[in-house]
């Protein structure tokens, strides 16, 4: 049997310091999403999963690498097929829930919030948003994240 490797996965507020730090943020929605809604960070590269193939390798490789999306299923697989493609797996993670639960957590965007809020509203960690903590960085969870930390 073929040994996989697999994908460390990251929270948002992990994914946050990772950027302060100097990782880049790479972006696999596509141009029309982030249109609407976007990251506020520096050092972001938007390189859409449908053409990451042709792509990836704009995302150089001795850098640390946050790969982010909607939800996190797609950012999980852009980060799986980078590691697979010679990407060092200790530099390269998925930001678990994608931009939904970034902006849950208040943390910065550029851009129209709503319907990331509106139509996910549900979908909070803390059951509604009236039950979410109010500190940007108090994690909601009750079971720590594969990276150790214990945030949403």
């Amino acid at each position: 049997m073929e040994t996989q490797t697999l994908v460390n996965e990251i929270c948002p507020t992990t994914a946050q310091q990772w950027v302060k730090n100097g990782a880049i943020l790479v972006d696999v929605r596509e141009k029309y999403e982030v249109a609407q809604l976007a990251y506020d960070v520096p050092n972001i590269i938007n390189i859409p999963l449908s053409v990451f193939e042709e792509h990836f390798t704009e995302i150089p490789k001795e850098k640390e690498v946050v790969l982010v999306c909607k939800g996190g299923g797609r950012s999980l697989r852009a980060a799986g097929f980078l590691i697979n493609n010679g990407y060092s797996k200790e530099k390269v993670v998925n930001m678990q829930h994608g931009i939904i639960r970034w902006v849950q957590k208040g943390f910065p965007t550029k851009g129209d919030t709503s319907s990331v809020l509106v139509n996910n509203a549900a979908d909070n960690c803390c059951g509604s948003p009236s039950e979410a903590k109010t500190s940007k960085d108090a994690s909601c969870c009750d079971s720590p994240n594969s990276d150790g930390s214990s945030c949403c």
